[in-house]
């Protein structure tokens, strides 16, 4: 049994590790006019400290449904688990600072929102990217 137990813990990591790696890219609909982003400017828009690009565009953001890849998300760009994602925007809107992304329901909601709003920005993984949406920005 205990041989058992520490090949599951030796294996674990590699188990988990194809998740981890997984890239995350910002996306807009593939004819918006916005250009693409830096970190900074991803991970500002994304904690509500800004909503507009140099040029004066204003951006509107939307978050997939709680799960792994919103998590994954937050991880990558801001460095905050969802605890601290949440405490993050429970303050921002107490204060009346700012207002969260709009929160998709599914994959499939987030591109339809993106098609129709050409200065919206989501995210999704690398995978799931394609002719239908503009790569602002890569996350390892």
């Amino acid at each position: 049994m205990t041989r058992l137990l520490r090949a599951f813990f030796l294996a674990f990591p590699l188990l988990i590790a194809p998740c981890a790696l997984a890239q995350t890219v910002i996306v807009a609909d593939a004819h918006s006019p916005l250009p693409a982003l830096t970190r900074e400017q991803a991970e500002q828009f994304y904690l509500g400290h800004g909503h507009t690009l140099p040029d004066g565009s204003v951006v509107t953001l939307a978050d997939l449904p709680p799960g792994s890849i919103r998590d994954q998300f937050y991880q990558q760009l801001t460095r905050k688990n969802p605890s601290q994602i949440r405490a993050h925007w429970s303050r921002m809107v107490f204060t009346g600072r700012a207002l969260p992304p709009q929160q998709a329901e599914s994959m499939a909601q987030l591109r339809q929102w993106l098609a129709s709003q050409p200065n919206l920005i989501g995210y999704m993984p690398a995978a799931d990217a394609d002719g239908r949406v503009k790569v602002l920005l890569r996350l390892p």
